[in-house]
């Protein structure tokens, strides 16, 4: 083999990294990248090493000694790729394909083959989106009616499903956060090899990835995340002997690691070598040797630890089944009785058989396992869609989430499963009486992620303001207050978030000021009545005290009749609005949201509906498999007439990431409300704040309010939303901090007026969060509305706030008189309401 690792270690750099790798210690990139070197005694105290970290994984996991692989068939559903990797023989031309992509037909065909075989698992493999380079790939998918590759795979995976009861495992590539939600329902694993982080063997001429978008090192990085942040079980991995260096191949199991302890989703990490192809740019190119495999494999074993299972291809091994196993996997990946490799057609797989003897001879038991790991089969939710989990609980062991060999493979229907409500109903009421059961989920030590891991990403501002900004800030906060959000006077307003004594009186004697000659003096309320319909939901937002899981003692699910019976109550009381959320609830079916509001209709038709987060939209339209503007469609034909601007939290994806974990990115978001205004459905605006976010990023998410409102002019109000802490899993943990200060409420609530100035005219004060005493402030200080009277509010309850959850119509007026103004009710979209 050529050496392209450059300077090899000294051998005392590889003894000592060994004795640490031995007593557990940590290993950075030097010491790991050392152990890669290793041969001959050394390599073998590392394959030891590497091999006791194997075993203690292996018996925490319950099955000691045990080998696993996946029974598979391989479905090529298309050869044609828009990028042009230099190893790659699965990727080809147009006409030298019989057709662009393999009929539905074609695919059933060898899904049932593979059925008979008893295998388990349709492993579908594809190019990346070839019909954005191929025009023939583009027209054959206009032929038979589908939008895009990733439509017809959807559509072929609910086939293979229904008609045949094999479980697919998607490999598509390089997928966004939207594609991942659309895909997770129809099927219980995804994959996409992360190969390499080396961004020099893809950006320079002549590197293997070189001409290939999909192959950007930090592109297939947010794959990799947003797989985490979605909660799909993933398998991943790196390509050895491409041209990347010692010190680079380390760095891209870093990355796996890192990502791994974040979402804890990496089921199955693949150490795959390089082996040259005839007719590739890169035949000329030696093949990695298999010694520099089993270190490579030993060192991932050593830094991703007893947890993570890793494989090794057996049929790209030459035969060298127990180096491999003694250097720490404890899987041989997808192997096929029925269908080639057709990524590496010119080595055919072991058979089984064949493949079993050796795990035997070398001390192990081979058992076949599913797509899906049986640590995500067991734990289900939050990683098995439940259309997917008749499919799988046919097949799998429940004792140990392996699969059952003999099972009988038969189609299923893929469909909602039933329903059912109940639960703590009552918590809207009990939550200011009784309260909450425990001041957490019962999945608080999992379902967030490692908080290590979490606490790693929280950023620190850098700098401070000069008190020349502030002053020059208040004179142009004075003068045109919306330029402070020109990047040109971002120090200005930066100062101004800081302001502090008689400087943020003065700011917020400012935002006053501007406020009554923008709106005037009136204090606005609307009567509405809040109904979150249910509270199950595994997203894990790490700010959210609200969500449950479905066996927590406070989850609760309301039916569509109680859902419309309090509306119903609301209407009785004077309510003209109600505003609906709930939590992502896996067991909601695709046509529950519109079912509600259809149901509200029908009992009051003059109700106003305000419903249904960004978050909600863009799940939900997942999960139905159609475009946002196509669902909000359904749901404005229903009857719903405003969405609420929610889930923005900070519209700035570095905080985001920290505070959400899974909720929508910030693209996302902007995405759903534009679209919404597009049709006439306005929306409000938001931004919570105080946890683990910082001045600069609040200005950011003020550009992006700007930004969507100058396009659109959907918005009908702002709404600042200080971050309740007591309950909150990321306070618990020790990670944010204790809700925004006094100091940081006035600030924010009076920048808000000003830089959304000539924009959004209505900024609203959250009694709920802020108190009485401190909604008065606020009205002091910029602000004209008072929200509403909400009837009913369990979200910031969940998460500790002391303010109840009601005011009635005098109480509002008391407090607008407390602010020496008058008040007015009015309507969802701003209009002056009847006595």
């Amino acid at each position: 083999m050529v050496d392209r690792t450059g300077s090899v270690p000294i051998e005392a750099s590889v003894r000592r990294a060994l004795g640490r790798a031995a007593t557990g210690r940590a290993l950075d990139v030097d010491e790991a990248s050392a152990l890669l070197t290793a041969r001959g005694e050394a390599l073998d105290e590392l394959l030891r090493i590497a091999g006791e970290v194997r075993d203690a994984g292996l018996r925490e996991a319950g099955r000691p000694g045990v080998v696993t692989f996946s029974k598979k068939v391989f479905i090529p559903l298309t050869r044609l790729c828009r990028d042009r990797c230099h190893y790659c023989t699965f990727a080809t031309v147009p006409h030298r394909l019989p057709s662009a992509y393999l009929e539905k037909d074609e695919v059933l065909a060898i899904a049932r083959e593979g059925a008979a075989q008893g295998c388990k698992e349709a492993l579908f493999t594809l190019g990346d989106r070839p019909e954005e380079r191929w025009p023939a790939a583009r027209q054959w998918l206009d032929e038979r009616g589908y939008g895009s590759t990733l439509d017809y795979l959807r559509a072929c995976a609910v086939a293979v499903l229904e008609e045949t009861g094999l479980l697919p495992h998607l490999n598509p590539g390089v997928l966004s956060w939207s594609e991942l939600q659309r895909l997770k329902p129809v099927a219980p694993s995804m994959g996409m090899m992360l190969e390499t982080t080396a961004t020099r063997l893809w950006s320079e001429p002549g590197g293997p990835h070189y001409g290939s978008p999909d192959k950007e090192p930090a592109v297939r990085l947010r794959v990799l995340d947003d797989a985490g942040r979605v909660g799909v079980p993933f398998t991943t991995g790196i390509l050895i002997g491409i041209g990347e260096t010692l010190a680079e191949r380390v760095d891209a199991l870093f990355a796996i690691r890192r990502a791994m302890r974040e979402y804890g989703h990496l089921q199955e990490v693949i150490v795959q070598n390089f082996r040259a192809k005839p007719d590739t740019a890169m035949r000329g190119m030696p093949d990695a040797e298999l010694h520099d495999l089993a270190a490579t494999v030993a060192v991932a074993r050593v830094l991703l630890g007893p947890k993570a299972r890793i494989q090794a291809p057996p049929n790209l091994i030459e035969g060298e089944y127990a180096l491999l196993l003694r250097a720490g996997i404890d899987d041989w990946g997808g192997v096929s009785p029925v269908t080639p490799d057709h990524v590496n057609p010119e080595r055919p797989w072991p058979h089984l058989d064949e493949l079993a003897r050796q795990t035997a001879q070398a001390g192990f038991t081979l058992r076949e396992r599913l797509t899906i790991y049986p640590e995500y089969v067991r734990a289900g939710d939050p990683w098995l869609d439940p259309r997917l989990l008749p499919h799988v609980t046919a097949l799998a062991d429940p004792a140990t989430g392996l699969a059952v060999e003999a099972a009988r493979l038969v189609g299923r229907p893929w469909q909602e499963p039933e329903e059912v409500f109940g639960g703590r109903t009552d918590l809207h009421a009990t939550i200011d009486t009784t309260g909450r059961t425990g001041d957490r989920r019962g999945d608080f030590d999992s379902v967030y992620g490692d908080w290590s891991a979490v606490a790693g990403r929280v950023s620190v501002p850098t700098g401070g303001s000069s008190d020349h900004d502030l002053r020059a800030g208040l004179r142009l906060a004075a003068d045109d207050p919306a330029a402070l959000l020109d990047p040109g006077h971002e120090a200005k307003a930066l100062a101004l978030f800081g302001a502090d004594g008689p400087a943020l009186d003065e700011l917020c004697r400012i935002a006053d000021d501007v406020r009554r000659d923008a709106v005037g003096d009136d204090v606005t309320y609307v009567v509405n009545r809040n109904i979150n319909f249910s509270n199950v939901c595994y997203v894990g937002c790490r700010f959210c005290a609200f969500a449950q899981r479905e066996r927590d003692a406070d989850a609760y699910r309301l039916s569509v009749d109680q859902v419309a019976d309090r509306a119903e109550e609301a209407w009785a009381a004077g309510a003209s609005e109600v505003c609906l959320q709930g939590g992502i609830d896996p067991k909601l079916p695709v046509t529950g949201y519109a079912d509600i509001v259809r149901a509200i209709k029908a009992r009051v038709p003059g109700m106003h509906v305000h419903a249904f987060s960004p978050m909600e939209i863009v799940t939900a339209a997942a999960k139905a498999g159609v475009p946002v503007k196509e669902w909000l469609l359904q749901l404005r034909e229903a009857g719903l007439d405003t969405i609420p601007g929610t889930a923005a939290e900070i519209l700035d994806d570095e905080v985001r990431w920290v505070l959400t974990k899974g909720k929508l990115p910030a693209a996302a978001w902007v995405e759903v409300v534009s679209t919404a205004h597009e049709l006439g459905i306005r929306s409000s605006s938001t931004m919570m704040y105080g946890h683990v976010d910082h001045p600069g990023q609040w200005l950011a998410h003020f550009r992006v309010l700007a930004g969507v409102q100058d396009r659109t002019g959907g918005f009908t109000e702002f709404v600042a939303l200080p971050f309740v802490h007591t309950n909150a899993p990321i306070y618990l943990a020790g990670i944010a901090r204790p809700g925004p200060t006094w100091r940081e409420n006035r600030a924010v609530h009076a920048m808000a007026r000003l830089l959304l100035h000539g924009r959004i005219g209505n900024i609203q004060c959250s009694w709920v969060k802020l108190g009485d005493e401190g909604t008065v402030a606020m009205l002091q200080g910029g602000c004209n509305d008072l929200g509403g009277t909400l009837m009913e509010e369990t979200i910031s309850r969940m998460a500790g706030s002391g303010n109840g959850s009601a005011r009635t119509e005098e109480q509002l007026k008391a407090i607008a008189a407390a602010a020496g103004r008058p008040a007015r009710k009015r309507t969802t979209a701003y209009g002056h309401a009847g006595a």
